[in-house]
C-alpha cells in the first residue's frame, strides 16, 4: 500500500527566513497539494544558543503572506506533537538509549580544547574508526569511569559509531542515485549533555519517522548529511519507513560563483527575506520583499522558476496552476541564478494584470502620503492607475507617475522647459484653449481628433504643441496618452492647468 504524502518544513528559529528556506517551503507545498498530503511545520530549535526571540513568529507570519498553508504545527496543533523539538526531550532520550544499548553509539567526554589540539595535532582531523581508539570515550575507557564521569555531572556528548568502507546508497528524486563509502564519514554527534538535547541529526530523524514523514524535499546543502541519515534509520531499525529525499539546487549569487547571502542583496540593493526583519539584538533592519513592494503571488511565481520549469516557454502561474504542474523531473541538479531583476518583472506583470478597482486599493496608503484619498472618487482613482500602471514595477512608484492626476503642477521640468517652450508657445496655448472650451465631447478620442484637425488646418508643428500642451497640464514631458489624460481630469481642469502654465513658464535660452 502507497503511503500518504506527509511533508515537512523544519526551520531552525534562528533569525529570518531566507529567500531559499521560502523555495523549500513552497516545493514541499506544491508536492503535498498535489498528492493530497499534509505539509508540516516543525520547529528545529535543538541549537538553544543560536536562538532568537521573534524568529518562529517570523517564520509564521511569511508563510501565511505567502500563501503557503501549514496542515500541522505549533500552531495549527496536530497528531504528531509536539512540533517544536525543545519540547521533545523525552522522546530523543529514549532513542538515544537504544542506540547507545546497542553498540550503534557511543559516549565522548572530549573537551574543546582537546579537541583543538587533536586538529592542530592531525592533518585533515576527523573523528571516526580511525582516530576514536585514541580519544577519551566510552570505547576507551570502563563502564565504572564512564558512570562515574556521568554522575560527577562532566559534560558529553554521544556520537554515532559508523563503522567504515561500507557503500551508503541515497536514492534521491531529482539526483538519482548517490552512493558514498562511509569512510568519508565522521561520527557526528548526536546528543549533547549540555542543554540536554539531540543535535540536528538525530532530532531530524526520529522526528522524521514518528511523524510519519514520506517525503524530505530540502536544500542541496543537506546533502551530505543524507548518507549519515541512511544509516541512522538503518540503525534504529526503520529501513522500510526511510522517507524518499529530494535535494533541491541552490540559490546561486545573481553575479560570480556562490551561495547567495544577505551581503548581495545589500550589495546589489534587494531583499533576500520575504519580510522586514528588525534585529533584536543590533537593532538593524533588513528589507523583505512584502515592505519593498511585491505582491506574494509575484514572489512565489519568481521563487517556483528558480531551479523548477513546466517544460515550456511558460512563465506565468498561479499557486493552483503550479500545484498542479510542479514535477521533480523538471527540477534541476545545477543551483539556480538569483535573477532579481526577473522578480521585478514578475511584480511588474502580476501588477499589470491586477485589474484597477483592486489595485486602486492598494496604492490608496501610498496616496494618502500625499492627499486625501477620501477627496477623489474611487472610480477616478482606479482609472488614474489604470493609466500609468505598464510604467512601474511596484505599487509605491505609482505617485511618481501618477501624482499630477490628484495635484497640479506648481512647478515644471526645466529641461522640458528649455527644449519645449518658446517665445510664442503662450499664444499657442491660448489658441489651444479656444479650441478646447468649445468641445461639448471631451472624450479621448473626440478630443483628439478635434486638437490635431486644428493643429493640421493652422500648419502648426505638432510636437511644439502637444509637447507645450503635456508641460501644462502634467508638469513635464512625460506620462500616458494625452487625451486619455484630459478625458479624465475633465475639461475645466485641464483648462486651468494650461492657463496656470501660461502665467507661470518662461522661456529658457538654449
Amino acid at each position: 500500500m502507497e503511503r500518504p504524502v506527509r511533508v515537512r518544513f523544519a526551520p531552525s528559529p534562528t533569525g529570518p527566513l531566507h529567500i531559499g528556506g521560502v523555495r523549500t517551503a513552497l516545493y514541499n507545498y506544491l508536492f503535498a497539494r498535489q498528492n493530497g498530503g499534509t505539509m508540516i511545520l516543525r520547529i528545529e530549535d535543538t541549537d538553544s544558543t543560536r536562538f532568537v526571540p521573534g524568529a518562529e513568529d517570523y517564520i509564521n507570519e511569511a508563510l501565511q503572506w505567502l500563501g503557503i498553508g501549514i496542515d500541522e504545527g505549533v500552531r495549527e496543533g496536530g497528531n504528531y506533537g509536539p512540533y517544536k523539538q525543545s519540547e521533545r526531550r523525552d522522546i530523543y532520550r529514549r532513542y538515544v538509549k537504544q542506540l547507545l544499548d546497542a553498540g550503534r553509539a557511543y559516549i565522548a567526554f572530549d573537551t574543546p580544547e582537546e579537541l583543538d589540539a587533536k586538529r592542530q595535532q592531525v592533518p585533515n582531523f576527523q573523528y571516526d574508526a580511525s582516530t576514536r581508539m585514541s580519544m577519551r570515550n566510552s570505547l576507551t575507557m570502563s563502564a565504572e569511569e564512564v558512570q562515574s564521569l556521568i554522575d560527577a555531572g562532566t559534560k558529553h556528548v554521544v556520537r554515532f559509531k559508523i563503522e567504515p568502507d561500507h557503500d551508503v546508497v541515497v536514492d534521491d528524486l531529482i539526483r538519482g542515485r548517490v552512493t558514498i563509502n562511509s569512510t568519508v564519514l565522521d561520527d557526528k554527534v548526536l546528543y549533547k549533555s549540555a542543554d540536554d538535547l539531540p543535535t540536528y541529526h538525530l532530532a531530524n530523524i526520529v522526528d522524521d519517522h514518528l511523524m510519519e514523514v514520506s517525503h524530505v524535499i530540502r536544500g542541496e546543502e543537506w546533502l551530505p548529511s543524507a548518507p549519515l541519515h541512511v544509516l541512522l534509520y538503518q540503525a534504529l531499525g526503520w529501513e522500510d519507513t526511510m522517507p524518499q529525499f529530494a535535494h533541491l539546487p541552490l540559490l546561486l549569487k545573481p553575479d560570480g560563483k556562490g551561495k547567495l547571502s544577505k551581503r548581495d542583496g545589500d550589495r546589489l540593493g534587494f531583499p533576500v527575506f520575504p519580510l522586514e526583519w528588525h534585529d533584536p539584538k543590533s537593532g538593524d533592519v533588513s528589507s523583505g520583499y512584502r515592505e519593498a513592494g511585491y505582491l506574494p503571488q509575484a514572489v512565489v511565481n519568481f521563487l517556483a522558476l528558480l531551479g523548477w520549469n513546466p517544460g515550456d516557454d511558460r512563465e506565468m502561474f498561479t499557486l493552483d496552476q503550479l500545484v498542479k504542474e510542479f514535477s521533480f523531473e523538471h527540477c534541476s541538479k545545477k543551483g539556480a541564478k538569483f535573477d532579481y531583476e526577473k522578480g521585478k518583472w514578475f511584480n511588474h506583470e502580476y501588477l499589470m494584470n491586477m485589474p484597477d478597482d483592486e489595485l486602486a486599493t492598494v496604492f490608496r496608503p501610498v496616496l494618502a502620503q500625499h492627499v486625501n484619498p477620501d477627496d477623489f472618487d474611487a472610480d477616478y482613482i482606479a482609472r488614474a492607475v489604470g493609466l500609468v500602471k505598464s510604467r512601474m514595477n511596484f505599487v509605491r512608484e505609482l505617485w511618481d507617475q501618477a501624482g499630477f492626476f490628484f495635484v497640479a503642477p506648481t512647478a515644471y521640468a526645466e529641461k522640458d522647459i528649455r527644449k519645449r517652450w518658446k517665445p510664442g508657445t503662450d499664444e499657442l496655448m491660448r489658441q489651444l484653449i479656444e479650441v478646447l472650451q468649445g468641445l461639448d465631447d471631451f472624450s479621448s478620442k473626440h478630443s483628439e481628433d478635434v486638437v490635431l484637425g486644428w493643429i493640421k488646418e493652422h500648419e502648426y508643428h505638432m510636437g511644439n504643441v502637444m509637447n507645450a500642451f503635456r508641460l501644462t497640464v502634467v508638469g513635464e514631458c512625460r506620462g500616458p496618452h494625452m487625451f486619455d489624460i484630459t478625458e479624465l481630469l475633465g475639461k475645466q481642469e485641464t483648462i486651468a492647468r494650461i492657463e496656470r502654465g501660461i502665467n507661470n513658464i518662461t522661456p529658457i535660452d538654449a
